[in-house]
């Protein structure tokens, strides 16, 4: 038996003065708080005890009639078209500019994130969910909240439950991992807040990139470029091996909501995106790359000349899948509008704070809210 969990009020930071043993409160004015202060959707976030079952249960096994997790064979394998772009490729502004036009997403090498970064974020990713159950729970984020353990955040929108696990990291975890690791939780913060800053500066210069090849005026440049204000989140994703594979989805269909994303699948095929005429076909991985892909923002700020891609998470019978994925985005308080230099707008302006809330309490239907 597991103790009751107990929820985190994430609206507030609880840092320790060591010295003095005080709790100090620090205001959260970031992308957490907007999920924090305004969604009202409340929900059941605890992940299944996956330590305790030998099958599926009822609660997780996905229909014809809901999602279904059945792949459609196709003869044009989907990881084969999503291009694969050399950042050290003179013509790399070109090809990222083809890609995010034509699919909305592409794999990136020569990167610049050193290895054994990438390697460390995986073994200390495993160690947290190597943890029990009940260690796990003592970090559970509550049904509104933005970080720490717990279901995805689109689970609501679906009838049946996913078979997924996961962590989200908005800034500093020190105080979650202080809890995991009450005399060990060092390697984790550092190696997690050093990926975030290198994520930040990969998806800065993704963004730079991709926005030169549309008609985009400089300060449009600044405002979805500039690294003052802007908010990121870290996922690590659990995905554990399961008795029936065919029969469960590790993550639904859905659109990311921020400006960019970029995923590390870790060697292992879970990935699968929906292309229009051709179904469900997998991102194959490709050793020391990251997935990119475009999100709600982005597509809205180029007027939709870059298109938003569906994609699912599939789970694996013998192997326990891990993957991390990193979102960008603006800040909060600043707002989203179509290019300026389009006369046809396809959405109307709005607050990124509002398409958040949008989007946590509309999921799919969001973007067809705002499209004019």
């Amino acid at each position: 038996m597991y103790s009751t969990p107990i929820y985190k009020n994430v609206h507030f930071l609880s840092t320790f003065d060591h010295k003095s043993d005080s709790k100090t409160l620090v205001i959260m004015n970031t992308l957490s708080q907007v999920y924090d202060d305004d969604i009202t959707i409340s929900h059941n976030i605890i992940p299944l005890d996956f330590e305790s079952i030998d099958g599926v249960p009822d609660s997780h096994l996905w229909s014809q009639s809901d999602e279904s997790p059945q792949r459609i064979q196709t003869n044009n394998p989907r990881d084969s078209l999503i291009p694969v772009i050399d950042l050290s490729n003179p013509c790399a502004i070109d090809l990222i500019g083809q890609a995010c036009k034509t699919w909305g997403m592409f794999q990136v090498i020569n990167h610049g994130v050193p290895l054994e970064l990438v390697k460390k974020v995986e073994f200390e990713a495993r160690r947290l969910f190597a943890l029990t159950t009940h260690e796990k729970r003592k970090v559970l984020r509550s049904p509104t909240g933005a970080t720490g353990y717990g279901l995805p955040r689109i689970s609501p929108f679906f009838a049946k439950c996913m078979w997924h696990e996961g962590f989200t990291i908005m800034g500093s975890c020190v105080d979650d991992a202080k809890v995991l690791w009450p005399h060990d939780y060092q390697r984790f913060c550092d190696t997690m807040d050093d990926y975030q800053n290198q994520m930040k500066l990969l998806a800065h210069k993704l963004l730079l990139l991709s926005l030169q090849t549309l008609d985009v005026t400089q300060e449009e440049i600044n405002w979805a470029t500039s690294t003052h204000g802007s908010n990121g989140a870290l996922q690590l994703n659990s995905y554990p091996s399961c008795p029936n594979p065919s029969g469960t989805l590790g993550l639904a269909p859905h659109t990311d909501s921020l400006l960019l994303t970029i995923l590390n699948q870790y060697g292992i095929t879970g990935l699968e995106i929906f292309v229009e005429g051709l179904g469900w076909s997998p991102v194959s991985p490709i050793e020391g790359a990251f997935v990119v892909n475009v999100g709600d923002l982005l597509h809205i700020f180029s007027n939709a000349k870059f298109p938003v891609v569906y994609h699912r998470a599939m789970v694996n019978q013998s192997k326990h899948r891990i993957s991390v994925a990193y979102f960008y985005g603006p800040p909060i308080e600043s707002t989203l509008a179509p290019l300026s230099n389009y006369q046809d707008p396809c959405f109307r302006s709005l607050l990124v704070k509002e398409y958040i809330r949008l989007k946590a309490t509309h999921n799919d239907k969001a973007l067809s809210l705002i499209r004019i």
